[in-house]
């Protein structure tokens, strides 16, 4: 089940949500959050759900097919906030089993600011501390030839190190990886493995773009499927 955010130009949120999990395997059922106005070249509104019909359509939904997995995108405020809480029955990062915070989300959890690898752990230590199980910062944002994502939880560390392509076309990214890994974790990857999955996938996508729109453009959410030689 995704909980998140509509993208009308379809490269991220809900929509690239359903794309990512679809074309790995599994079943994508929603939750919509707001509903955004926006194309490659930035967002003209945004529109909000009700924090009650949010909340109605996690329970309704679950109480017919029964998630496996939970993926959590766009929480436009506190209420809503509260409301996913009350419907999941659960404090959302003390008992969340992964947070994946690009670099200005963890800096604004964890309270640190960061300019580097080691800031990034520090981070990670101190939303692992505020109760998070696993925590994936991504480190797309930082300027360096190569990206670097840290993997960190109370007994394991990892650094999972990609090729930075020169692309402006990354839009949806963080929606695309967080869905990703959660469709690993849903047909019982472990939880490093998942991330690892995750970031290839993510990685192939943004390679294989299909260069669309006039400004950030999508990345290429199908580059996991292969098409039937009879329908090309």
């Amino acid at each position: 089940m995704i909980i998140a955010g509509s993208d009308s130009s379809g490269g991220a949120g809900i929509q690239a949500d359903i794309k990512t999990v679809t074309s790995l395997g599994s079943y994508a059922m929603t939750a919509i959050t707001a509903i955004t106005v926006q194309n490659t070249k930035g967002v003209k509104s945004v529109v909000p759900i009700s924090a009650n019909e949010i909340k109605n359509q996690i329970i309704y939904t679950a109480k017919d097919i029964k998630p496996d997995a939970i993926k959590i995108g766009m929480l436009h405020s506190s209420e809503v906030i509260e409301k996913v809480t009350e419907s999941l029955k659960k404090k959302l990062i003390k008992y969340s089993f992964l947070l994946t915070p690009n670099i200005p989300e963890a800096e604004v959890l964890s309270g640190v600011k960061i300019r580097n690898k080691e800031d990034m752990i520090l981070a990670a230590n101190r939303l692992i501390s505020l109760g998070a199980k696993n925590v994936l910062i991504k480190g797309g944002h930082l300027k360096s030839r190569v990206v670097e994502d840290i993997f960190l939880n109370r007994s394991d560390f990892k650094v999972f190190t990609s090729t930075r392509y020169n692309t402006k076309n990354t839009h949806g990214t963080g929606c695309t990886l967080s869905s990703a890994i959660t469709t690993f974790l849903s047909c019982g990857k472990s939880i490093k493995k998942a991330c690892d999955l995750g970031i290839k996938y993510v990685n192939s996508a943004i390679l294989t773009n299909p260069n669309y729109g006039k400004g950030h453009g999508p990345i290429n959410h199908l580059n996991s499927m292969e098409i039937n030689k009879r329908f090309k």
